[in-house]
């Protein structure tokens, strides 16, 4: 892998997993497949979260280059708590400050984080692609880009749109982040 291509979801119906694109967010996919094409960037393989708003996300560019998404669980929504969070913003700030803290049936940054690495981590060591794509959640999106880049936050997600995109290249042990949508 030469370069990860890391995209956040559409906007969505809802939350869920099953919550599908609204109409708006059926239509930025659109523009993301058509900026892709305009742009050459020739991605080899998909891997996205198995939530509905990602897969739908990429399905346009998948469909026009006849490219399979794969799914895996590791690209899912972070779990902030498994019970209702009166001040989820706090609660998300204190976990991009304090990458341990987690809340009672959640998962702490480091926890997401290592799953996520654990899944780039078998991408570099295959071969077989030279660019591939990751689509997913801003929570874990940018733990991968503060982690890749210690310039990201909790104030950066807080900017983050519905898509957005970034490209890592990668040359041997150098990275360097682009932000390109």
């Amino acid at each position: 892998m030469k370069k990860l291509v890391l995209i956040r979801h559409c906007q969505a119906d809802g939350n869920h997993m099953d919550s599908p694109l609204t109409n708006n967010g059926v239509n930025q996919a659109r523009r993301l497949a058509e900026f892709f094409i305009d742009q050459d960037l020739k991605i080899d393989r998909i891997i996205s979260s198995p939530y509905m708003r990602a897969v739908e996300t990429i399905m346009p560019y998948s469909r026009d280059k006849q490219i399979e998404i794969e799914t895996d669980v590791r690209l899912r929504e972070r779990i902030l708590s498994a019970e209702p969070v009166d001040d989820w913003l706090d609660a998300i700030e204190t976990s991009f400050d304090d990458m341990d803290y987690s809340l009672p049936g959640g998962e702490s940054s480091n926890d997401a984080l290592a799953r996520v690495l654990e899944l780039i981590e078998e991408i570099k060591q295959s071969d077989r692609s030279d660019t591939v794509a990751l689509v997913t959640h801003a929570n874990l999106l940018m733990l991968i880009l503060a982690h890749f880049e210690g310039d990201y936050g909790f104030k950066q997600w807080r900017l983050l749109k519905k898509p957005d995109v970034f490209m890592i290249e990668h040359d041997q042990d150098f990275y360097q982040l682009h932000h390109i949508w």
